[in-house]
């Protein structure tokens, strides 16, 4: 059902497992559970750091799309001011 949100008092993204870029390089990729004036809080997070890893972000992310999420990190709050860009993991 297009607009429908499963837990109501939460945003459409809420439970959608999503792609964050950053501006410091990474790319985070999560649960989606709000966005505040703190910034982007994902739950599950797996974490792809240019700079350790020698697999490049695209190839990383078709993994996860076929294998399920590696969790790095347990949450993951994502400020505001480092968001470059936020998408669905499945587009």
């Amino acid at each position: 059902m297009s607009g429908h949100v499963f837990h109501p008092g939460h945003d459409a993204l809420h439970g959608v497992t999503v792609v964050v870029d950053a501006t410091d390089g990474r790319t985070l990729v999560g649960r989606w559970h709000e966005q505040t004036h703190r910034g982007v809080l994902l739950h599950d997070v797996a974490v792809h750091d240019p700079a350790a890893s020698a697999t490049p972000k695209e190839e990383w992310l078709v993994k996860l799309r076929k294998f399920g999420i590696a969790v790095d990190l347990k949450h993951a709050i994502i400020p505001a001011s480092q968001l470059l860009g936020i998408r669905r993991l499945v587009e």
